[in-house]
């Protein structure tokens, strides 16, 4: 049997039906990124007639949807990422979950996809880590990921916005994105694929850009590299983002990254990352850059340092790039101070250890 409760939050009430066969928890020290979910998970339905409605927590359970839901057929769907926290003091915290809702309804107006009440839905997202909380891992480096999405799920087969949807959360217990941790990555500059062009869905977190960036992630995996580095779409010569992570490089004592032009994600831990490095008075540049004119900066000895940042890994030194032959080794291979600082930091705010003066974080109750 399961109980049955709700909870009224916003203009909406939100029915609960636990789980009464709860999986047994992994543990803590041993967490791959992305594979064990929690009891729970967060749905709502939306309908042309009714809007979004009926949200409702349930036991974490596989979907049942029709094969001609055009979300199978026509790829209408986006998602977001996010992470919480346990503190020291055994309290949960999210990290900037209301810019995570902002860019989820900036993905929903480019794929045709009815907004989302962006407070309701973290007032959810906090319900249902109420509800889970025991899954929240206090490991030093470890957090429970939070991926909302919404799919298209009106059964048609034609090529317009569907007329149904469904907004769904679900919850893991991960730990570092990356088996090396904070230590440097090699990194593949991608000539051949491309990964969006302005006017495309590039700003968009849609599941099609990740699809497309898959052969290039293969080969080089293949290759013995972590992630690709993508070039822009015309002229493939301007630096744009890693796979999962926008990209900086620290020049001269000043931190360049690619201005946002319409093809590049709007990373939360980019937006992060510059207000830091401007609190800190680290000059920042947002602008174009060629990997030609970075390789100059290389080849000159002026280029210090280069870091991916995103919420998975938070900041990702680059300890090499790989361009055409050339072989860019970066700060002799290992981490750089600016790097080291941002990581400390930024962490050190998402877990509680480190004040935090820019007002980001959000508690959960208990």
């Amino acid at each position: 049997m399961r109980s049955k409760e709700s909870c009224i939050m916003s203009e909406y009430t939100i029915t609960f039906m636990k789980n009464e066969q709860p999986k047994e928890k992994p543990q803590s020290d041993n967490l791959p990124f992305g594979k064990y979910f929690t009891d729970h998970m967060f749905i709502q339905d939306y309908s042309e007639d009714r809007g979004w409605h009926n949200p409702r927590i349930v036991p974490y359970q596989p979907l049942v949807i029709d094969p001609a839901a055009m979300i199978f057929h026509y790829g209408q769907t986006i998602f977001e990422g996010l992470k919480a926290y346990r503190t020291p003091q055994g309290e949960i915290q999210l990290f900037r979950p209301d810019k995570n809702m902002e860019r989820l309804n900036r993905s929903n107006r480019r794929m045709c996809i009815p907004e989302i009440d962006e407070k309701f839905a973290i007032d959810a997202i906090k319900h249902l880590l109420h509800i889970d909380q025991e899954w929240v891992p206090n490991t030093p480096g470890t957090s429970l990921y939070i991926r909302p999405f919404i799919i298209a799920t009106e059964p048609f087969l034609g090529v317009r916005p569907s007329k149904n949807y469904q907004f769904i959360v679900i919850l893991s217990p991960v730990g570092a994105y990356y088996e090396t941790g904070i230590n440097p990555v090699k990194i593949a500059v991608e000539n051949e694929y491309v990964r969006a062009v302005k006017g495309g869905t590039g700003e968009a977190k849609t599941a099609g850009n990740y699809a497309s960036s898959m052969i290039a992630q293969e080969i080089a995996d293949k290759e013995g590299y972590a992630q690709v580095l993508w070039l822009d779409g015309l002229e493939r010569k301007y630096i744009e983002e890693v796979g999962s992570m926008n990209v900086f490089f620290k020049v001269n004592g000043t931190v360049i990254t690619p201005a946002l032009n319409g093809s590049i994600l709007e990373g939360v831990t980019r937006n992060s990352v510059i207000h830091m490095l401007k609190h800190w008075d680290i000059p920042v540049e947002e602008r174009k850059i060629s990997m030609k004119e970075l390789y100059n900066y290389y080849q000159n000895g002026e280029l210090e340092e280069a870091f991916g940042s995103g919420t998975a890994a938070v900041i990702s030194p680059i300890g090499e790039l790989a361009w055409n032959d050339e072989h860019m080794i970066i700060n002799d291979g290992i981490t750089g101070p600016v790097s080291t600082k941002l990581y400390q930091t930024l962490t050190g705010i998402q877990y509680g250890t480190v004040k935090d003066p820019f007002d980001w974080v959000v508690k959960v109750k208990q």
